[in-house]
């Protein structure tokens, strides 16, 4: 018996809950939590974190109601009070995210999104290499600020509409349903259905046209994933993080909106770049000269009704309304804001007030926000009380399940500190002193970037968090040398459908296979993790001085270890 509960020290807990006493004496309960080194507590923490993280692995249910798991079984096994759990639902990271939302609800029912990348598209020209770059572009701009899927979501029938006409350009135009065809039945080219209402059918006239198809709608996921990475708020996993690391080192004063932006835009550039290179050589060949030449040579049919079609959805959205210019006004205001608050080389906007650590980005997205709703929807003066954005565009925009996702990851984290259990983790990565601090901190990058391939993104980082705190801590490394590189690699779930939802929406359009995804995705995985890992040695060093082991860091590991 003692050996069965050696093994799984949760049962220990759930046994000492149960209060079995005439055939699990407590006696016994304690003795086996002794012969793991657990206490009670920390058994109880690990068992409900080992449950958490069952259900956010198997997905047995929705990822939020998984995350309620800690409400309930944290009071019940005494490892956090019902209020203290509770407390941690709601952060001022969810303020943050709401604020977002209402800007973000406000550029997707005025089609601002869409108008600046039909905007940038007609600017790039019809050839497939600059098209490709424009749309990398566009998509990564836009994901900056809205969310990656969303953002996906609305490129990909632009994509797909200009890919319809690339296909089907009158040059090498062949009609699908000839009944005296005598093309044989495995040389058929593939028929796609056309998303969104985008009409009938059209098959791929030349190998060219397919190696088209496939890098435009696979570069539209992965410049979501690298627009994703450049501000704090573009992805659920960097917001996670902060959260967390606000929570967990109150003392630390280092990353904020605009430190994010100064330590990320780089890599996303980079990315960009690199990533752009590798999808053209790997589907559209090496002939860089010929994409990057400016001669004035005459356009082919194909170009000419790319172009026709793009300019065609671009005049269907009218001049720039009301409605969009407030839009835009509010969303370079809100920017703005984040970046002045507290730039760290002068005094911000919230030196002015007396007290000071009272405002945070949440309070300017917050704010902004709120106006939204009060704003018309019309210029003044004009018959109407329709505000710019209502409750029901900002409820159909809110991603609910994230917010609870948040809260749950925030409450494991909180239960994992107040039992001991991440000092107790932290202990067992003692072995891991004898590597390099960049050895570690590669170590845990490539771990979470093969994980986060099969676990869900919010899930992943929720789960290494306390984890990379502790270790960190113990082997007396500046943990943002370990979080910052993790909380970026863990987006980088690009090889397969399931790896996030961007990448599930760019496959059901059908223009690409799995093998497809996977040898595209291995590049990219490969192009952000040296990457990352070479701006958090350079200057990310310099920028969060990464050099020494931090004050905020030594003061919390006193507190947990007292």
């Amino acid at each position: 018996m003692q050996s069965l509960f050696s093994l799984c020290p949760g049962i220990c807990s759930l046994m000492s809950f149960m209060n079995m006493s005439t055939r699990f004496p407590q006696q016994v309960v304690k003795q086996s939590c002794n012969l793991c080194a657990f206490s009670l507590q920390e058994a109880s923490c690990a068992y409900v974190l080992i449950v958490t993280a069952v259900y956010w692995v198997s997905e047995a249910v929705p990822l939020g109601a998984a995350a309620l798991v800690p409400a309930f079984l944290y009071p019940l096994f005494g490892v956090m009070k019902s209020s203290e759990v509770a407390a941690e639902y709601f952060k001022n990271t969810t303020l943050l995210l709401m604020g977002v939302i209402c800007v973000a609800a406000s550029v997707e029912k005025w089609n601002l999104h869409k108008r600046i990348a039909l905007r940038m598209v007609m600017m790039a020209g019809a050839k497939p290499g600059m098209l490709l770059l424009c749309f990398m572009c566009c998509t990564t701009v836009l994901s900056m600020w809205l969310s990656n899927t969303s953002t996906t979501a609305m490129v990909m029938p632009i994509v797909e509409a200009v890919l319809q006409e690339l296909v089907n350009a009158e040059e090498e135009h062949e009609v699908i349903s000839t009944a005296g065809s005598t093309i044989t039945e495995e040389n058929k080219p593939i028929a796609l259905t056309q998303k969104l209402g985008l009409t009938t059918k059209y098959r791929y006239q030349t190998r060219h046209d397919h190696m088209v198809c496939k890098c435009l709608s696979l570069s539209i996921s992965y410049a979501a994933t690298i627009g994703g990475l450049t501000t704090i708020i573009g992805t659920s996993t960097s917001l996670i993080f902060l959260e967390h690391f606000n929570n967990h080192y109150p003392k630390a004063e280092v990353v904020n909106f605009g430190t994010w932006f100064l330590f990320s835009f780089p890599i996303s550039l980079i990315m960009l770049v690199l990533t752009w290179f590798w999808m053209h050589w790997l589907f559209l060949g090496c002939n860089f000269k010929e994409t990057c030449s400016v001669s004035k040579k005459k356009k082919t049919k194909r170009e000419e009704m790319s172009e026709r079609r793009i300019q065609e959805e671009y005049k269907k959205l009218g001049n720039v309304s009301y409605p969009e210019m407030v839009t835009g006004v509010f969303f370079i205001l809100m920017t703005l804001l984040w970046f002045t608050r507290e730039p760290g080389f002068v005094p911000g906007w919230s030196s002015f007030f007396e007290k000071k650590g009272y405002r945070t980005d949440a309070t300017v997205s917050v704010f902004l926000g709120f106006l939204l709703f009060l704003i018309p929807a019309k210029k003044p003066y004009i018959n109407t009380l329709d505000p710019i954005i209502t409750w029901k565009d900002f409820q159909k925009t809110m991603p609910w399940e994230i917010v609870v996702l948040v809260g749950g990851g925030y409450a494991l984290a909180a239960g994992c500190k107040t039992s001991g259990l991440s000092t107790w983790i932290g202990r067992q990565m003692l072995s891991f002193s004898s590597l390099p601090y960049w050895a570690v901190t590669l170590l845990a990058c490539i771990l979470v970037s093969l994980i986060t391939e099969f676990v869900s993104n919010p899930a992943t980082i929720t789960i290494f968090l306390p984890i990379l705190c502790s270790m960190s801590e113990t082997l007396l490394i500046n943990p943002l040398y370990t979080l910052i590189p993790v909380t970026m690699c863990i987006s980088f779930a690009v090889m397969l459908p399931v790896g996030n939802p961007p990448n599930a929406i760019v496959f059901s359009y059908g223009h690409c296979h799995i093998k497809d995804m996977v040898k595209a995705g291995l590049g990219v995985n490969l192009i952000g993790l040296a990457v990352v890992m070479v701006a958090i040695n350079t200057w990310g060093t310099r920028l969060f001085q990464l050099n020494s082991f931090p004050e905020w860091a030594a003061v919390s590991n006193i507190t947990n270890q007292t």
